[in-house]
């Protein structure tokens, strides 16, 4: 039986490698598995893959994430300010950008961000009315 992530941070699902459907599923609280320190390491973990897998992938735009995902590089480095925040730590939004680009984010946009075409622009205004 082959090992799944597929729901939250919390739940690991069991799935027979041979089961290409849903039956055979089953949640487990992954509370009842991990202790808190080490579920926050693999947490980090993941985050830190994430961030380097988007650093890799800079031919992905923002916008195609935005579109796709609902989330972007930018939202990442803004939940990392407003981490620092609430633990009363002093973070610049330039700060947080960089650590999440790896570079300062204005070098990023001249290097990799290219212009939003009309179909991209109009699949955000579509999935966020609110924000454009």
């Amino acid at each position: 039986m082959a090992r799944r992530g597929c729901g939250g941070p919390y739940l690991v699902c069991e799935k027979p490698v041979e089961d290409a459907g849903l039956r055979g599923y089953r949640e487990q609280p992954m509370e009842a598995t991990l202790d808190e320190k080490t579920r926050i390491e693999l947490e980090a973990a993941v985050y830190r893959r994430l961030v380097e897998h988007l650093r890799e992938r800079s031919d992905v735009q923002n916008i195609d994430l935005m579109n796709l995902a609902g989330f972007c590089r930018n939202c990442l480095s803004n939940w990392m300010k407003e981490a620092a925040d609430a633990r009363g730590l002093a973070m610049s939004k330039d700060a947080s950008r960089e650590i999440v680009y790896g570079m300062p984010y204005e070098e990023w946009r001249a290097k990799h961000q290219k212009d939003a075409t009309a179909e991209q622009r109009a699949a955000f205004a579509k999935s966020h009315p609110h924000q454009h």
